[in-house]
């Protein structure tokens, strides 16, 4: 196994360790319950499904506890990492073992992600939040455009390498840079990785390991300070769990399958880029909603 990979998965394992032993230390201490709601594993399952196919779960998971009025909006950003922080293992380690994306560059990106979310929680948090979400929408219409006429043959098709080299590398990782530290300001990762690889010649499908495992080390990290404050729903964010562990291996075919066929795949992220755009933008001028961060509100 590649020196690069096995960093990665050090640093997946090392803060899943972690995380697992604060959860499972503060539940006895705090006799918190561990018994979710039928509700809670349908909707760990079902947006860990569309998480897994790169749509992005957060925002789904905050609509169904607004829908439902439980739990209470101030445990919502907590429950969302810490339910979410033990599946993201599952999904980083799937698409790793399965998707062969260079390993320096994987190495590379998912650090920069981390520090890049670790200087911006002190000076992206600050920034206007809307301004970044219209910005960040109009881009991905945009790519969402070139990626259709793409699709339709009108211009070239975007490329089919699992790595970069040379100014594409810097490039990438330096962008990953930023997009962790977006993160701190509620701005998802998913679709800007899947449009930044494309338009730099990569295969759609080398995007997932890539932003999966970024997001492997930042929801843990986040997660051990929610549950120290214990400022997080205990037995919701068990359902988040299991459901979870079921969306995401019966996503996981889906997302191969569509990776065998490359037209297919680029349709499909199309559409995701699109709905996280339409997403942004509608967030942008509605009423503020909970988003993925690492420090205090994913």
């Amino acid at each position: 196994m590649p020196v690069a990979i096995v960093v990665v998965y050090a640093c997946l394992t090392i803060v899943e360790i972690a995380v697992v032993i604060a959860w499972v230390s503060a539940t006895r201490r705090h006799h918190w319950p561990v018994r979710p709601a039928a509700s809670d594993l349908w909707i760990g399952g079902v947006t860990s499904f569309l998480d897994t196919l790169g749509i992005g779960n957060y925002a789904q998971i905050t609509a169904a506890f607004k829908l439902r009025g439980h739990p209470p909006d101030e445990l919502i950003p907590g429950t969302l990492n810490v339910g979410n922080s033990v599946g993201i293992l599952l999904s980083s380690a799937l698409f790793i073992s399965v998707v062969p994306v260079e390993p320096v560059l994987l190495m590379a990106m998912v650090i920069a992600s981390s520090v890049g979310a670790w200087i911006g929680a002190g000076i992206v948090s600050r920034m206007p939040r809307r301004a970044i979400q219209i910005f960040m929408g109009i881009a991905l219409l945009l790519a969402a455009g070139f990626f259709t006429m793409t699709n339709l043959g009108i211009v070239p098709p975007t490329g089919v390498a699992m790595g970069l080299q040379g100014w594409k590398f810097v490039v990438a990782v330096g962008a990953n840079f930023v997009l962790g530290a977006l993160m701190c300001a509620g701005i998802g990762n998913y679709a800007p990785s899947m449009a930044l690889l494309a338009l730099l010649g990569m295969n759609p499908i080398a995007a997932y390991p890539i932003m999966i495992a970024s997001d492997g080390v930042l929801i843990p990290v986040a997660s051990l300070g929610f549950i120290r404050s214990g400022r997080f729903a205990p037995a919701v964010a068990v359902g988040l769990t299991l459901g979870g562990f079921v969306g995401v291996l019966a996503a996981f075919p889906l997302v191969k399958m569509l990776s065998d066929h490359l037209t297919l795949m680029r349709w499909a992220v199309t559409g995701v880029i699109a709905y996280a755009a339409l997403a942004m933008l509608r967030s942008a001028w509605g009423p503020g909603e909970v988003a993925r961060t690492p420090n205090a509100a994913a």
